[in-house]
């Protein structure tokens, strides 16, 4: 990198003061357990690799990359202002893998042609060689890989979302800006346009600029989470409005949110996509802040959103398909009503088009004291039985398989979910039937 922001490299300087306290607090033994790794695979730009792996690791883990600012190392986001993340990966039994940038000023590059081009040979070539070695050891479950970083980053976390669509499920970055708006031609790894935000362009300007990274990708993108504050100078909070547009059209949504809420009293929340927890793109506001994200409490809500917690998620949240009808699975008016019989419905990414996949095999819609299960009537084992949604309970009328050849089988009856009929009608009934491979049976989650 020939040069560097005066005013980032500040930051990096008081981040470091902050970040010496933080590792004298955590001690020793924390530190002790953030292990390097070398001779993990393709890595062009020399970048150092870290692993936390907890002393009790789930069965299938999630996996976190976590990606440090401008100036830091691997050890002083994990054992500082990303410490929650460690914590949480002890209580939930993830495991975690720290790349670290080793060139002069320590930024991550996401500013050259390599840097912004899937497998394109940079940094991004390298993170994801760490992604592979750790999957091969820790049998880590692939809808539950996930990544957050912050500043230089969060700026890579986007650009990975965009690269691997097909890897990540989801990410959390804290004040960055959208992914390839720091794109140089002259070599260097700084933007002035852009960390000014000054960089604008149209939501589909910004999707555009995001496939261009993975060009003939058609899948789904990963769930976003963004967080700015509204005093950035650093990486100006105009770029968190790029950002949203960016993300809202990677997932085929609206600018206009889903809901709006206020978690603290200086934030500003807005989801768009659904408005539970784990909505399609979430962005926090940060009133009176600057380029000093995350502050404390903040990790936490990173953590519900990516699905770390060991909630409900434990997969992945979107629509339902059906491959036969071209239609989503729909909970007819947005009732959360329980008995409520399911139909399809034309695709329009509702909050009642949102399924999540859970680690006990649930499919849950909506969130909170709203959340409900997909469940078959009556607890019914007949084919011809309609599936409805219900208070989450835990029963084996609401256990589902998830198969590989996009049926959807009760645990209970050994009923696949269906399309009545081979109907393609908005309002035809889901039901339950003897599973035979047909269009109507089989599901997409893009």
């Amino acid at each position: 990198m020939r040069r560097m922001s005066t005013t980032l490299l500040t930051m990096a300087s008081l981040l470091s003061l902050v970040l010496g306290a933080a590792l004298m607090s955590a001690g020793p033994a924390a530190a002790a357990t953030l292990t390097r790794v070398t001779d993990f695979g393709a890595n062009p730009s020399n970048l150092g690799m870290y692993v936390y792996v907890p002393d009790n690791v789930a069965p299938r883990p999630a996996l976190l990359v976590l990606v440090h600012y401008c100036g830091g190392s691997a050890g002083g986001i994990f054992n500082g202002n990303g410490r929650d993340f460690a914590t949480a990966a002890d209580r939930y039994g993830y495991v975690v893998v720290v790349p670290e940038a080793t060139r002069e000023g320590r930024c991550f590059d996401v500013s050259t042609r390599a840097g912004l081009t899937r497998d394109g040979g940079s940094d991004s070539t390298g993170i994801m060689s760490m992604v592979g070695w750790v999957r091969q050891r820790y049998d880590v479950d692939p809808a539950r890989i996930v990544v957050s970083g912050f500043s230089s980053g969060a700026m890579m976390t986007t650009v990975l979302a965009a690269q691997y669509p097909d890897v990540f499920a989801a990410a959390s970055a804290f004040s960055g800006v959208p992914a390839g708006c720091f794109a140089t031609t002259n070599g260097s790894l700084w933007n002035s346009q852009c960390s000014s935000g000054n960089v604008v362009k149209t939501p589909q300007e910004w999707g555009d600029l995001a496939r261009s990274m993975y060009p003939g990708y058609t899948g789904s993108y990963p769930r976003m989470q963004l967080w700015h504050g509204d005093q950035d100078t650093t990486l100006a909070y105009r770029n968190f409005g790029e950002e949203v547009k960016q993300w809202t059209n990677l997932r085929g949504l609206s600018q206009t949110p889903s809901s709006t809420d206020r978690p603290q009293s200086s934030w500003t929340r807005t989801r768009y996509g659904g408005t539970g927890t784990r909505a399609a793109v979430e962005g926090i506001s940060i009133t009176g802040t600057g380029h000093t994200l995350p502050q404390a409490g903040m990790l936490a809500y990173a953590i519900a959103f990516l699905g770390l917690d060991g909630g409900s998620s434990g997969g992945t949240t979107g629509p339902l398909r059906s491959v036969g009808a071209g239609k989503c699975l729909d909970v007819p008016n947005q009732s959360t009503t329980a008995g409520t019989r399911l139909q399809v419905w034309d695709c329009w990414n509702g909050p009642h088009q949102q399924w999540t996949s859970t680690t006990t095999q649930e499919l849950s819609v909506y969130s909170g004291d709203s959340r409900r299960c997909l469940d078959a009537e009556n607890a019914g084992t007949t084919a011809g039985t309609l599936v409805i949604i219900w208070t989450c309970h835990g029963g084996a009328n609401q256990k589902w398989r998830l198969n590989a050849d996009g049926s959807i089988a009760g645990v209970q009856s050994g009923l696949c979910l269906e399309v009545a009929g081979g109907a393609t009608a908005n309002g035809t009934p889901a039901r339950l039937w003897t599973c035979n491979g047909q269009a109507n049976q089989r599901w997409s989650r893009t």
